[in-house]
């Protein structure tokens, strides 16, 4: 049995270590609820968006855009996965990479070409090592992301797209649902189709100024930027979620420890104290 004093020592650094987790509970349940809040912020944008992209796609039939028409053969797939810039949050990361991982193999077993575009430090990182193709990529969002910074990494691959280097696009994040429980998923963004944008009501058309074709192209261009950030912010506030659950678990375990390090603690001081009484009267009885 370990003596007193490391006891005490290893006491004292599990509290040290509590002190840690329950600070980061904390923060990540503040940093949380703004990150919902944000999440929830840009879902009338995305589905506004959804809608006006609908009634264009049929409202205009002599233009078909690029991002509408599916191609016959599907030989290259473009991937944006989308990861957190740090760890700490549990099996989220890995249940988002892992899932990417098992359609990039299907994707290879069907011999088609993979280009990926890892949006956060941890899939960065690993695409990295798994030696994936990688296109773009973009790290250091921080707390508040900005569609600004998306952009240029999601440009890259929509030039690819429009190119021909890439026939589909898709993205693969953690969905949020509540707090105890994230979903990661894998959608489809390019080509388009009539279940992503839903079905417009009526048929109606719009006015175009200056034209349907200019209209049309930058839509479906922010259309599929609103798409990306809103599975950005689904998978930060996921992220927040899972780091607050996992350092509450954290907090619990170590308070499990502390209780019992104490428990052995008080068994090694008594044993120590009835050795010493022992002792004591062994001494007054050879004494006498």
């Amino acid at each position: 049995m370990a003596g007193s004093k490391e006891i005490r020592a290893k006491i004292k650094s599990v509290e040290n270590t509590r002190k840690i987790t329950r600070a980061m509970e904390m923060v990540a349940a503040a940093k949380m609820r703004k990150a919902q809040e944000r999440m929830r912020a840009a879902r009338p944008y995305a589905e506004k968006i959804r809608a006006v992209a609908a009634h264009l796609s049929r409202a205009n039939p002599e233009y078909k855009h690029p991002f509408l028409v599916k191609r016959e053969e599907n030989r290259n797939v473009g991937l944006i996965v989308v990861t957190s810039d740090k760890g700490l949050c549990g099996g989220l990361n890995t249940n988002v990479l892992r899932l990417a991982v098992t359609r990039m193999k299907s994707w290879e077993g069907e011999g088609k070409g993979l280009l990926v575009c890892p949006i956060g430090n941890k899939g960065f990182g690993f695409m990295n090592r798994v030696g994936a193709k990688v296109k773009s990529h973009l790290t250091g969002l921080g707390d508040t992301p900005h569609i600004e910074k998306l952009i240029g990494a999601v440009k890259v691959m929509l030039d690819a797209y429009s190119a021909g280097e890439i026939d589909s696009i898709h993205i693969s994040y953690n969905h949020f649902v509540n707090t105890m429980k994230q979903e990661p998923c894998v959608e489809q963004l390019l080509p388009l189709s009539g279940e992503q944008m839903g079905t417009a009501e009526g048929s109606w058309d719009y006015i175009y100024e200056p034209d349907a074709k200019q209209v049309i192209d930058e839509l479906l261009i922010r259309y599929i930027e609103s798409l990306v950030y809103q599975a950005v912010v689904e998978n930060m506030a996921s992220e927040q979620s899972a780091r607050m659950v996992a350092m509450k678990a954290a907090s619990d375990n170590a308070k499990s420890v502390i209780g019992e390090l104490k428990l052995v603690y008080n068994k090694a001081r008594q044993a120590a104290i009835t050795r010493e009484i022992s002792e004591i009267v062994s001494g007054a009885a050879a004494v006498g």
